[in-house]
């Protein structure tokens, strides 16, 4: 299945490269053939943990191309895990 697929590119490249993921929150198809995934990871997670404070998760904007490679990411937001998620 394609969507299982793009989410474990995803996945994958933000654990090698940014941080580790926390969930996906959505997936979409773009014009172009390629994905527009929101992405949340755990920011900093030693950090928050040492100094006994709530984890930080990060929500990113990644696109995918056909060719199902990584081409972009933006983190959007931060905030605390334990905060209410405001949509944008």
């Amino acid at each position: 299945m394609e969507i299982k697929e793009i989410m474990n590119v995803v996945k994958d490249f933000f654990t090698e490269n940014v941080a580790p993921p926390h969930k996906i929150t959505s997936l979409e198809k773009t014009d172009d053939e390629g994905w527009r995934v929101i992405i949340e990871v755990i920011e900093e997670r030693e950090y928050m943990k040492k100094y006994a404070k709530d984890e930080m998760l990060g929500i990113y904007d990644v696109l995918v191309n056909k060719e199902k490679e990584v081409t972009s990411f933006t983190r959007k937001n931060i905030r605390y895990r334990s905060a209410i998620q405001q949509e944008e």
